[in-house]
C-alpha cells in the first residue's frame, strides 16, 4: 500500500517536471493557472491511456467513436441547460481580490457545502470567516453565480453569433443522435464516444491536474429502450468492490449483488461501472484504492435517475475521476423542443394496436403554398397536437414559429391499425477526467522505496499505456556500439505502436535510472559483444533482472 505524504509528492511533482513528463504551460511568460503541457513523455502517456480508453470501449461492438467541434453555438447549450445552470458560487477576498469557490473553501465547515442553497452558503461563509487561501485574511464578498463557460464569437462583425468553449463533449454527441441511429440500421441499444478537450473558467484551480481549464476529457453516450429487459448478470468485474450508497456507509459488494439489491438502480448503470473499474485497473491504478459513490438525493442533477462517482485515492485524497449518470431522455428531450427536430428512436409493438385517431393535419391545397419547404414539418407538429386546441396557434419548425391559421388545417377522425411508436431514448453516460486518471496513474505507478539503501525513483507503469516501451543503450558510443545501438533504434521506432530512445550520455546505472523515472519497461544495451555475435543484455525494470537474446529476437 503507498504511503502517500507531502515529501513524497514533492518528489513525484520535481521527477514529472525534470523529465518532461507534465509541465506547467507558458512558464517563460509565468504561467497560468489552470493549464498544464503534456511534455516529451507525458504526451505519449496521454495518448496511449486515451486510446487505451477507446478501445476498451469499442469491445462492446456496438459503441463508435465520433469527433465533434470544441466551439458551440449559444442556442446549443441554452438548450442543454448549460447557459442558466452550469455556474459555481464564486467569493472575492476584499483584502487581496483573489476569487475563491464558496464551497471549497467552506469544505472544512461543512459535510457538503456544494448541496446548499445560495442564501444558506451565505449564512455559513459569515459565521464561518475562513481564511483566504492566497493571503490568510477573512474579509470576503457577497456570494454571487459564476458561469464556467469561456465566451466566444463565431463569425466576425454584425454577423458573429455567439458562442462557447464547449464545457464536455456530451451535447456534440446528442445534436449527432439521427446520424448514429441511421449508422446503426435504427436498433438500440448503440452507443457514441468521443474524446478531446473540454474548457471551464474554473473559479480557483487548485491541486495540480486536478482542477484545470483546458482539460482531457473521455466521455460516452449509450442510448437504450428505458422499457428493454436487460440481464442483470454483470460479466466486467465479478470482484467485490468499495460501494458507498446513498445515505449508507461504505460496504464491499460485486457489482451484481449491488445491482440485484436495488443500491445500483439499472443494470446498464451496473455494467458501466463494471467496466469503469476494469479500465481502471488496465491502466494502473491500485484496486484497493478505487470506490464507487452514489449521489445523494440532495446532490443528485435534476435530470438524473441514478448517479455513481468513481473516486481515486492518491496524494490529493479521494478524487473524483469518472461520473457514470442515468441520465434518463432529458438532453435528447431539450434538444428536440428548442429545434423541433425529431430525435426518438422507435419501437415496433409485438401485436397492432387498434387506436381511435383524433386530430389534425394540413389542409394540403391551402397549406402547401403558404407553407412550400416547411409542409412536412407543420404537419409533423400538427399531428402531434390534441384534438381541443383552437386556431390559429403557433408551432415550433425547425427552431422557428410558424403561425398556422384556421384555414390551413383539417380535422381527422379515423380508426388505425398501430404497429410500433416513436420514443425518446435514456441515455447511461460513463464520463472520465482522462487528466485526473492520468495523474493517479503517475501517482499509484511512482516508487520511491529506495535502492540498496539510497535514493532511487521509478514509475512502475503498466505495459499497455508505459509511454516509452524501449530504451537502447550502448556501453559506449565506439567500436561500433553506437552505430549498431542506433540501428536498434530506428528498427524499433519503425514498428508501428512502438516507442524507443537512445541514450548514451554517462555511466551506464545513471541511464538504468534515468530510464527507470521515466518507466521504461524494458532497456536493451548494446556492448562489446553485441558487435560481435549479435546478441545484446535485456534488462527488466521491475525486478531488475537481466538476459542475454539475440538482436534477432527483438520485436523488430
Amino acid at each position: 500500500m503507498v504511503e502517500f505524504s507531502e515529501q513524497r509528492l514533492a518528489r513525484l511533482v520535481g521527477i514529472l517536471r525534470r523529465r518532461g513528463i507534465i509541465l506547467p504551460a507558458f512558464e517563460i511568460h509565468g504561467g497560468s493557472k489552470g493549464f498544464y503541457d503534456f511534455g516529451p513523455v507525458g504526451g505519449r502517456l496521454h495518448r496511449r491511456v486515451n486510446q487505451h480508453w477507446v478501445n476498451h470501449w469499442l469491445k462492446k461492438g456496438n459503441i463508435v467513436e465520433i469527433s465533434c467541434p470544441t466551439v458551440t453555438p449559444f442556442q446549443v447549450l441554452e438548450a442543454s441547460g448549460h447557459v442558466g445552470e452550469f455556474s459555481d458560487a464564486m467569493t472575492t477576498c476584499n483584502s487581496c481580490e483573489e476569487a475563491s469557490r464558496a464551497d471549497i473553501i467552506l469544505e472544512d465547515f461543512h459535510p457538503n457545502p456544494d448541496s446548499l442553497p445560495l442564501d444558506e452558503l451565505q449564512d455559513l461563509l459569515e459565521s464561518s470567516q475562513p481564511p483566504c487561501p492566497s493571503c490568510g485574511e477573512s474579509d470576503w464578498s457577497r456570494i454571487e453565480l459564476q458561469n464556467l463557460m469561456f465566451n466566444t464569437s463565431i463569425g466576425s462583425g454584425k454577423s458573429a453569433k455567439a458562442g462557447f468553449l464547449r464545457p464536455e463533449t456530451a451535447q456534440g454527441m446528442f445534436t449527432s443522435f439521427p446520424s448514429i441511429y441511421r449508422h446503426f440500421r435504427e436498433r438500440l441499444p448503440f452507443g457514441a464516444l468521443q474524446v478531446g478537450k473540454g474548457y471551464r473558467n474554473e473559479i480557483a484551480p487548485r491541486q495540480g491536474m486536478i482542477r484545470l481549464r483546458e482539460f482531457n476529457m473521455a466521455e460516452l453516450e449509450y442510448f437504450i429502450d428505458p422499457e428493454a429487459v436487460i440481464s442483470d448478470d454483470i460479466e466486467g468485474w465479478p470482484h467485490e468492490v468499495n460501494l458507498i450508497a446513498d445515505g449508507k456507509s461504505e460496504a464491499k459488494l460485486t457489482f451484481s449483488a449491488a445491482l440485484k439489491q436495488g443500491i445500483i438502480r439499472h443494470a446498464t448503470v451496473a455494467d458501466f461501472m463494471a467496466n469503469t473499474m476494469s479500465f481502471l485497473v488496465e491502466v494502473g491504478i491500485d484496486a484497493d484504492m478505487i470506490r464507487f459513490r452514489q449521489h445523494e438525493s440532495d446532490e443528485m442533477a435534476h435530470y438524473a435517475q441514478d448517479c455513481w462517482d468513481a473516486e481515486i485515492r492518491g496524494s490529493y485524497g479521494w478524487v473524483e475521476c469518472v461520473g457514470i449518470a442515468h441520465r434518463g431522455c432529458y438532453d435528447l428531450e431539450a434538444h428536440e423542443n428548442a429545434t423541433g427536430q425529431r430525435l426518438r428512436a422507435w419501437r415496433g409493438f409485438s401485436e397492432p394496436r387498434i387506436e381511435q385517431i383524433d386530430g389534425w393535419t394540413i389542409e394540403g391545397a391551402v397549406a402547401g403554398p403558404v407553407f412550400r419547404g416547411d409542409a412536412g414539418s407543420v404537419k409533423e407538429a400538427l399531428e402531434k397536437l390534441p384534438a381541443d386546441v383552437e386556431f390559429p396557434l403557433e408551432v415550433l419548425v425547425d427552431g422557428r414559429t410558424v403561425n398556422v391559421l384556421k384555414e390551413h388545417v383539417k380535422r381527422v377522425q379515423r380508426t388505425e391499425s398501430i404497429s410500433g411508436e416513436w420514443y425518446i431514448p435514456h441515455v447511461i453516460e460513463p464520463a472520465f477526467g482522462i487528466d485526473r486518471i492520468i495523474w493517479h496513474v503517475l501517482d499509484h505507478a511512482f516508487d520511491d522505496t529506495g535502492k540498496d539503501g539510497d535514493e532511487y525513483s521509478m514509475l512502475r507503469f503498466k505495459p499497455e499505456v508505459a509511454p516509452v516501451d524501449y530504451c537502447v543503450l550502448p556501453l559506449f558510443e565506439k567500436d561500433g556500439m553506437g552505430e549498431l545501438a542506433l540501428k536498434i533504434h530506428q528498427r524499433l521506432c519503425a514498428e508501428s505502436n512502438l516507442v524507443s530512445i537512445l541514450d548514451g550520455s554517462g555511466s551506464i546505472g545513471r541511464r538504468y535510472a534515468r530510464a527507470d523515472e521515466i518507466g521504461v519497461p524494458i532497456c536493451i544495451t548494446v556492448d562489446h559483444q553485441s558487435v560481435e555475435d549479435g546478441t545484446v543484455t535485456i534488462r527488466q525494470r521491475d525486478d531488475g533482472s537481466q538476459t542475454r537474446v539475440n538482436i534477432s529476437d527483438l520485436p523488430i
